[in-house]
Parts: structure tokens; C-alpha cells; sequence
């Protein structure tokens, strides 16, 4: 199932015009994310591909995340990927505290496709190794996107908006559920 991503509204953007995530989760430890953003793609920075790694600090520039809290407890997961295919993992115990890297999940799976007015990006998590999500749960989604133009301004992208400045981690954001075997 897709679903569309509000910009923040005190965040402009001119080159991404409208984005869509598409979710999938075929197995009960897993989860396909696909960003679709359309606009003048031209008009985002979107840094080359390189070697798929691990990084912090991606959110600094055009960046798409997962939020993913499994019930009970107010612990998530945040997942971030690059258009580099760079990637991060971490755990927090509660809403922006304790947070670690997610050193037991494996690489996502990255691709990026480009046309001048549509940009896509496709993540595969294998989330069976995460502890602290049962398999056979529903999590809520926190969906959202940086998008950074090639003049610097950044603009923010979630599924839903708490007020005030953007914040991914607010539960507001959370705002989809998924169960096992459907999106």
C-alpha cells in the first residue's frame, strides 16, 4: 500500500513536489520500503552511489527514514538510507533516549533509480534478529524523508506532523500500522 508524505509546512521545497512511500512487509520479519519522490529531481541533491555502508549522521542531508515501534514498551527503531546506498540502524528505549546503534540487524538491501521528474529509493530490512520486535505483531510506521535541494535548504517530509519544528520521533509520526503479511 502507498502512502503520501505531508511536507512540514515552515519547510519549502521546490524541486520534490510530491513523495509516496510504498510498504510491504511478505514475511513476518520483513519490511520493503519504497520512496518515490516526484518533482525536478534535478533540483535535490542527491549524492552519488557508493559502497553500501553503515553511517551516521545521514539525516544531515537528502535522507529517507523508518521509525518502527513493535508494542509493548515505548522502544523503537530508526533506519535511515542514503541516496549513496549508506545506511544506519538504531534502538532508542523511549522517545529520544537511549539510543544505540543497532549493531544486531543486517545490511539492508539498497536501490536507487533516477529519471529527471521521478526519484525512487527501495529498502529491504530483514528485521528477524531484532529482539525487541515479536514476528508475529503489528508495528506502527513512522515514515518520512529529508530532502535537501542543491542550494542547501532542507525541507521535511513525515506521514503526519506534531506541532511546532519537525520531529520524526514524536509518536505522532507513527502513524501507520502493518501487520504481518499485508501493508
Amino acid at each position: 500500500m502507498r502512502h503520501v508524505l505531508k511536507r512540514h509546512p515552515d519547510s519549502p521545497c521546490s524541486a520534490a513536489t510530491h513523495i509516496e512511500v510504498e510498504v510491504a512487509r511478505p514475511h513476518a520479519g520483513n519490511l520493503l520500503l519504497s520512496y518515490i519522490v516526484t518533482g525536478e529531481i534535478g533540483g535535490v541533491r542527491m549524492p552519488p552511489v557508493t559502497v553500501a555502508a553503515r553511517s551516521d549522521e545521514l539525516w544531515r542531508h537528502t535522507c529517507f527514514e523508518a521509525f518502527v515501534h513493535a508494542s509493548p514498551g515505548e522502544g523503537y527503531y530508526e533506519f535511515n538510507f542514503a541516496p549513496t546506498t549508506q545506511w544506519a540502524a538504531y534502538r532508542f528505549s523511549s522517545y529520544r533516549s537511549g539510543m544505540v546503534v543497532a549493531t544486531e540487524i543486517a545490511a539492508p538491501t539498497i536501490d536507487v533509480q533516477s529519471s529527471p521528474d521521478c526519484y525512487t529509493l527501495r529498502a529491504s530490512l530483514a528485521l528477524d534478529r531484532l529482539s525487541a520486535f515479536p514476528r508475529l505483531a503489528s508495528w506502527r510506521l513512522g515514515l518520512s524523508a529529508v530532502i535537501e535541494d542543491v542550494t542547501g535548504g532542507k525541507s521535511y517530509w513525515a506521514l503526519a506532523h506534531p506541532p511546532g519544528d519537525p520531529d520524526f520521533h514524536h509518536s505522532v509520526c507513527f502513524a501507520r500500522e502493518v501487520s504481518p503479511l499485508r501493508a
